[in-house]
């Protein structure tokens, strides 16, 4: 009768801990990338992030998710000075997407728990592409070098989730570092704000 009993505890405890759901959030970012003898550039952009946990507990979850963004970047200037004017225009979109894993904690973590606050922090692969960033200078001997605007690399994130309200809906705030090794090799910081629900 103990095993028995031992072993329906057992398999309570497991289905639980391997238990699945699906969450999401939308909110805004800012992005600056920086791209080698390019100036850095600030991006505005909307997310969506949805995530599936794949392993959840009481008290944290494992979770594989996409957060990914869409808006623009580079800059516009318009000068005038004595009949003489001067436009400059890198204004260009800007698409994010990175997969992540990452392990959530305490608030936000899974749709049951109620906890007031929470983090997460997660790594993963992702794709990046600025259109302001497909453009060319010009290297010491005078010849162009052309900047191709996609980029895939490594991705880093974290965070903290406050929850709001008697549910699972919560403030996220993540800052991010992304890492292109391929195209224009760009180093990316972001910062965003989003809700989820």
């Amino acid at each position: 009768m103990k095993k028995l009993l031992f072993l329906a505890f057992a398999t309570l405890g497991v289905s639980n801990a391997f238990s699945q759901s699906f969450m999401h959030g939308a909110g805004v970012g800012f992005y600056v990338d920086k791209v080698e003898n390019m100036d850095a550039r600030l991006s505005f952009a909307l997310t969506y992030s949805p995530r599936f946990n794949f392993v959840e507990t009481e008290s944290m979850s494992v979770s594989v998710g996409i957060p990914m963004s869409v808006g623009f970047s580079g800059s516009y200037n318009y000068s005038y000075n004595s009949g003489y004017s001067e436009e400059t225009n890198t204004l260009g979109f800007m698409f994010n997407a990175p997969v992540m894993v990452n392990l959530n904690l305490a608030a936000g973590s899974t749709k049951a728990n109620r906890s007031r606050i929470g983090g997460f922090v997660g790594g993963g692969f992702g794709y990046h592409y600025s259109a302001s960033t497909d453009s060319e200078y010009y290297d010491e001997n005078g010849e162009p070098v052309i900047v191709e605007g996609s980029s895939t690399g490594p991705a880093a994130n974290a965070g903290m989730r406050i929850r709001v309200g008697g549910g699972h809906k919560a403030i996220e705030i993540r800052m991010s570092y992304f890492k292109g090794i391929t195209g224009s090799k760009l180093d990316l910081f972001g910062l965003g704000c989003a809700f989820n629900f």
